[in-house]
């Protein structure tokens, strides 16, 4: 009897050391939560902190989340709140054996409160969490404080205590809360290869961003949100974008804000999340110094009218003086004509300009679909159009001299005459010609309207190009209009053939100009073969044409007046010439290397030029290789760097893309006071690099 109840006693207490054991097995195994917590003061919000159970042994890691249970009309915030509001944050250094707790978010929303932006969620959110435990056998203890403000029309800040402990090889997971993890988790942005940047640029004197993306789905709804860990970046309020859409590609303009001053992005690393239809990414990237271009309607009509300013003054560069003698020849001839004739002449050649405007256009927006670099004036950077060019002008030098007689064929003028053409052809190929000598040149004005055109879409890219051939075509279209102000030109005489002599010289030596821009292209011996044999046929055609004694008399004067003036300047120039100095040293364009150099306290001068580009070489002989500035760009910490753009070179269009550019010349000062960088005009002054220069150096 005795020994029975001691089995039984033995059974019940084995029995319920068993169910305890099951008990705590069960509870172990249930979710393992701080279950709801809120605050009597403020009943809107609760929140609670749960663990999934998943574990990974491996990398030592215990899933969680962070649910946050709003009323309607409350709201939280996103780790970057926008202008108002404060982020959601944990306080867990009293924990025992957490190593890191990463906190992911999902993709916000924005909300005006009180006409004041903010960015967080409604209702109810879950933020991912992951435990990075130190010993994964042990004990952990979660200790934290919850900072969570919420917002309707007032804005509380309330703290909520967390306390969890557990053993992470002892959990079990829960189906349910799995599966509320993964569905925030669905939420959160990820690193994806659906959309791409194309590029970051910050406006230092809009004090606006403009980030470039493509998607090869395309567009639907976009929106960006913009945050970053640098200090620069959380003192900054980032705008709602402005968005446009141009088949694949996304271009946002961001306005950006600081309760501290003046904004400054430059060279900041962002982080940029992207969310549309079917893209949900976060994408790391650092910002480049540049120039953004308006996308508004207003702003198209503003760029609209600098597009014609820069095109009238295309007419007075130096790129544009071979023409004129066939501009000049065209209009001291009008005079016998009737008016009607006269205007149509000019609007042939008004006509031709705004055509060879809108090839170019045609022949950008076919390299920007495919991908390729476009920039104004990159067709110099083609030996094919180089040669077709050097061709051209011979001919139309040699004819300017009367060398040549140029002429449509027989079926094609008569055609012309029946039609009333009047040689309108000619004119029309005079405008044509014209412009594409003119593309070497970069006027004021000209260069802003170019990158708005590059950079947008190919609606504006038309409209802006339609600006220029019109800018540049308005003296024609002037005379075509008013047709009486030929009268005050000068009266035809001798003297207009000595001009045609005079201008089909500076013809034939824009040929030998363009002759050695094909050096990168072509070998040397070519190049002077091709020399050797123009300047023969043109001696050959002027024996046929003036005889041998006037052409022998002529180059005898040429020849001994060169060598008089030669050995005059080599004699005197101590006392009346001034030659110009050897160009200093440059080291190539690295843009990454710039940055490295403003952090050691250097200052760096950035040259990006062409040997096709006029305007580069006039700021060269009028400022860079004149004092002051030539002392100044070589003083010790300043760093010369030159990037040529002569032929394709993608480094280069990078960086001039990089900097809202699309063209040479461009010449911008870093340094210690200007880390950003301070552009300079395309046509500037001494005083411009000197007080660029000052300025970069933090005087």
């Amino acid at each position: 009897m005795q020994k029975n109840l001691r089995l039984t006693i033995k059974w019940l207490t084995s029995s319920g050391l068993w169910l305890c054991l099951l008990f705590m097995s069960v509870a172990q195994a249930s979710v393992v939560s701080t279950g709801w917590l809120s605050d009597p003061n403020h009943p809107p919000v609760e929140t609670r902190f749960v663990l999934t159970g998943q574990t990974d042994a491996v990398n030592g890691t215990v899933a969680g989340y962070l649910e946050v249970r709003l009323q309607q009309g409350w709201k939280t915030y996103w780790r970057s709140p926008g202008e108002g509001g404060v982020a959601p944050s944990m306080n867990w250094q009293d924990s025992a054996n957490i190593a890191e707790l990463d906190w992911q978010w999902p993709v916000p929303q924005r909300y005006d409160v009180l006409g004041v932006e903010t960015i967080g969620y409604a209702e109810d959110v879950i933020f991912p969490m992951t435990i990075k435990v130190e010993d994964f056998s042990q004990p952990v203890i979660l200790l934290a404080t919850l900072s969570l403000s919420s917002c309707s029309t007032v804005c509380v800040i309330t703290d909520y205590p967390i306390d969890l402990s557990f053993i992470p090889s002892e959990l079990t997971p829960s189906e349910t809360d799995m599966r509320r993890y993964a569905q925030a988790l669905s939420t959160v942005p990820q690193a994806s290869s659906l959309a791409e940047i194309k590029s970051a640029i910050w406006d230092a004197e809009q004090s606006k961003l403009q980030v470039v993306l493509s998607n090869e789905q395309g567009w639907v709804k976009p929106d960006l949100f913009i945050d970053g860990d640098s200090d620069a970046v959380k003192d900054s309020h980032f705008s709602r974008p402005d968005i446009s859409i141009e088949g694949e590609t996304l271009t946002a303009q961001i306005s950006v804000s600081s309760w501290f001053g003046q904004p400054d992005l430059a060279q900041q690393a962002l982080t940029v999340t992207v969310t549309d239809d079917a893209v949900l990414s976060e994408h790391s990237l650092q910002v480049q110094s540049g120039i953004v271009t308006g996308q508004a309607g207003h702003s198209l009509l503003v760029m609209f009218g600098l597009a014609l300013l820069g095109g009238l003054i295309l007419n007075i560069m130096p790129c544009v003086l071979p023409v004129l003698g066939m501009k000049l020849s065209t209009v001291l001839t009008a005079e016998k004509q009737e008016k009607q004739q006269i205007r149509l002449q000019f609007l042939a050649s008004a006509g031709g300009i705004i055509s060879a405007f809108w090839l170019i256009a045609l022949a950008l927006v076919a390299l920007k679909l495919s991908g390729q670099a476009i920039g104004w004036g990159i067709q110099f950077q083609s030996g094919a159009f180089l040669a077709v060019m050097v061709l051209v002008t011979f001919m139309f030098g040699a004819n300017m001299l009367g060398l040549f007689t140029i002429s449509l064929p027989s079926g094609i003028s008569t055609w012309l005459g029946t039609k009333g053409g009047k040689g309108y052809a000619g004119h029309y190929a005079q405008g044509m010609f014209a412009t594409f000598l003119a593309t070497p040149c970069s006027a004021p004005f000209l260069g802003t309207a170019v990158a708005f055109a590059l950079a947008g879409s190919i609606g504006n890219l038309a409209v802006i190009f339609t600006g220029l051939g019109l800018g540049m075509a308005l003296p024609w279209i002037a005379i075509a209009l008013f047709p009486f102000m030929v009268r005050w030109l000068p009266k035809p005489g001798v003297w207009m053939g000595k001009m045609k002599v005079l201008f089909g010289i500076m013809m034939l030596a824009t040929t030998l100009w363009l002759l050695t821009l094909l050096a990168p292209h072509w070998p040397i011996w070519s190049l002077w073969l091709a020399g050797i044999a123009g300047v023969s046929l043109i001696v050959w055609r002027s024996v046929k044409v003036f005889g041998g004694k006037p052409v022998g008399v002529l180059g005898s004067v040429f020849l001994l007046f060169s060598a008089v003036a030669l050995l005059a300047a080599s004699l005197t120039a101590e006392e009346w010439a001034t030659p110009l100095p050897p160009e200093p040293s440059w080291q190539p364009l690295i843009a990454a290397d710039i940055s490295k150099q403003v952090t050691q306290g250097k200052t760096v001068f950035v040259d990006v030029t062409a040997d096709w580009c006029i305007t580069c070489k006039a700021n060269k002989v009028r400022v860079l290789l004149q004092q002051p500035v030539y002392d100044a760009i070589q003083q010790p910490g300043l760093v010369r760097m030159q990037g040529d753009w002569t032929i394709p070179n993608d480094a280069v269009t990078a960086y001039l893309q990089a900097n809202g550019r699309f063209g040479v010349p461009f010449n911008i000062v870093y340094g210690p006071g200007a880390p950003q960088g301070i552009a300079l005009p395309v046509i500037y002054t001494s005083e411009d690099v000197m007080l660029a220069i000052q300025q970069a150096q933090g005087g």
